[in-house]
């Protein structure tokens, strides 16, 4: 990504530990994939990202996020992406997915050769 937005594509993997009950939870994993019509090192726009959570008891869940709110503060890029279930464990309930990324060069790439990646902590919530 550079300072000028323009279409870019979107992919990352997560490891997450899942409350799927009080008291008991599973660990998963996630694909998300899609792209941002308009993306730049300042904000990620309107996105259509596709993710599939796949849990360790076997079960997933196919979440379509079709709203995104960003902001870049100090460095890191807050993302909280909103959607919902539409197959699977949880199918039809909204999803939350929110992400701090830190930028895998530095962020004065984002002038010259722009940045190519990131890493970060997520954190997806599935509710009613």
């Amino acid at each position: 990504m550079t300072l000028l937005p323009r279409q870019t594509r979107v992919q990352t993997r997560a490891g997450y530990t899942c409350a799927v009950a009080p008291g008991r939870t599973v660990p998963a994993t996630g694909h998300l994939e899609g792209r941002s019509p308009s993306a730049s090192c300042v904000t990620v726009n309107s996105p259509r990202l596709e993710e599939v959570v796949r849990y360790g008891d076997g079960k997933r869940s196919s979440i379509a996020y079709d709203n995104s709110t960003s902001v870049r503060v100090a460095g890191v890029l807050l993302v909280r992406l909103s959607g919902r279930v539409v197959e699977g464990r949880g199918e039809g309930l909204t999803a939350h997915r929110t992400v701090a990324a830190l930028p895998g060069e530095l962020p004065t790439s984002c002038l010259s050769s722009g940045l190519r990646g990131s890493s970060g902590e997520a954190q997806l919530e599935i509710k009613s």
